[in-house]
């Protein structure tokens, strides 16, 4: 608690602390989310099996408009990635090393919650479980991987994106719009395969997008300091770089965006869901489809409505420190939420107690509110074991003065290294998620999946104690 208020009593003033509530909010409602809908119950041999309740509660399927928050997700991490990398720059700093302390805060939460899996499987074979339960178990515990994996991805081409966003402003997104609806059209017509693409060019999207409310914030504050804003390279209209933050804008963004997603879902060819649905005709979410872009439309439109109020509320002392201190473990607590189910059902199963009243009943109802408490205190209390990895990362120092100056056959090899160790670590992740849950399974990763995750974080791991051995070492006089 003194380190929140430490770090609340140090914010800059200029600080656009919405973007922090928006990523704590986030989280909050993905974690919110899956525990209202994931139900654990015994099948007809006595043994535990879990699904999805949202097949069976169709009424609720607008309210997923409001629970599919990842792209709120992605545009915050637009914005931060861009501020990071230009305050990066600012200092002297290169794209290689910005990579690299952007990694730590990624991949070493995930490690450990990999490594404690692949652990606690391993513990579960060697007591006679089999190994198609030990994979349905890690599976479900992974789920929220698959988001990681795309948005590592969507960090490793920041120092190429940004760059592209400050030529060409908001053309970027249109045609990766654009790429996102031949993917839609491959999904609906053929061929499938085509849409593959889309897990990356959706999320660039909105990603690119937070890139410009970073270029409209920057240029206020220097506004704001009296200093001269930079201009950049972008020109006006479609190469504009600065996102509008009016409330026409913002009313424009929100009435495109609801019309656009009623005519997509309701008279068009998407599900009204935005969240994955066995037998629906296509996937919101897996990849983006042009309906989800609607959403993060309409989404922009009301996060910009509220950006004034919400600024205003976050001024006040007691508010901004919950937000710091939600943010400090915000990963720990996305990468833990569905372990906490885990840990729950298996506590609730020791002392055969486990709860399983019919979907959508009152009773059923009834139970969702002492389930959502109970995990909330299994989720405190492996945030309190994990969370510390996550801290300790995020108040790590990041930069010390200026980068030691690396060049030719070294730059390139560190630099290869590098966008490699990014590229298995997504492999990993990929590869666990594409693996069926019912796979035999002994580590209850796939093995192929956590060699080369493992890989990819270890090179990226040594590349990072190097930087910082580096940025210790004295220059030579």
């Amino acid at each position: 608690m003194d380190r929140v208020r430490q770090l609340a009593e140090l914010t800059p003033s200029g600080r656009e602390r919405y973007v922090d509530l928006l990523r704590a909010l986030a989280i909050t409602l993905v974690v919110l989310g899956h525990w209202l809908t994931t139900v654990v119950v015994y099948d007809r041999s006595g043994q535990l099996t879990g699904y999805d309740a949202l097949p069976e509660l169709r009424w609720a399927y607008p309210l997923t408009w409001v629970f599919q928050v990842i792209p709120v997700f992605f545009l915050v991490g637009g914005f931060a990635n861009a501020a990071s990398l230009t305050s990066h720059r600012a200092r002297g700093g290169i794209a290689t090393e910005w990579l690299l302390d952007r990694s730590a805060r990624l991949i070493r939460p995930t490690t450990i919650l990999l490594v404690t899996l692949a652990v606690g499987s391993l513990l579960a074979l060697l007591i006679g479980t089999d190994p198609a339960e030990i994979r349905t178990a890690v599976s479900f515990a992974t789920i929220p991987l698959w988001f990681l994996s795309a948005y590592v991805a969507v960090v490793a081409l920041t120092p190429i994106m940004y760059p592209l966003h400050r030529r060409f402003g908001f053309v970027v997104p249109l045609v990766l719009v654009a790429l996102v609806a031949a993917g839609d059209l491959g999904r609906l017509f053929g061929p499938g395969p085509l849409s593959g693409a889309n897990f990356l060019f959706g999320w660039l999207v909105i990603h690119q997008i937070g890139f410009a409310w970073y270029d409209r914030y920057a240029t206020t504050a220097a506004e704001s300091d009296g200093a001269k804003a930079d201009p950049g390279i972008g020109r006006g209209g479609l190469f504009a770089h600065r996102l509008p933050l009016g409330w026409p804008v913002a009313v424009a963004l929100l009435i495109v965006g609801l019309v656009a997603l009623l005519l997509l879902t309701v008279l068009g060819p998407y599900p009204v869901t935005m969240l994955m649905v066995p037998g629906e005709r296509l996937d919101n979410s897996s990849p983006p489809s042009l309906a989800l872009l609607a959403l993060a439309t309409l989404q922009l439109g009301i996060i910009l409505l509220l950006r004034g109020p919400a600024e205003r509320w976050l001024r006040r002392r007691g508010p901004w420190r919950a937000v710091i201190g939600m943010n400090a473990v915000v990963l720990t607590i996305f990468l833990w939420h569905l372990s906490a189910v885990l840990v729950l059902v298996g506590a609730l199963n020791a002392m055969h107690w486990l709860p399983a009243p019919p979907i959508d009943t009152a009773s059923w109802w009834a139970w969702r509110l002492p389930w959502l408490l109970a995990l909330a205190v299994v989720l405190l209390a492996l945030v309190a074991i994990f969370g510390r990895i996550e801290v300790r990362t995020g108040h790590r120092r990041r930069e010390q003065d200026h980068e030691r100056k690396v060049t030719g056959r070294s730059a390139t090899a560190r630099t290869m290294l590098t966008v490699g160790g990014y590229a298995v670590v997504v492999l990993g992740l990929l590869i666990n998620s594409m693996v069926r849950m019912s796979a035999p399974e002994p580590l209850g990763i796939p093995p192929i999946a956590l060699v080369a995750y493992l890989a990819g974080a270890g090179t990226l791991r040594l590349l990072t104690g190097a930087q910082s051995v580096s940025r210790r070492r004295p220059a030579p006089a």
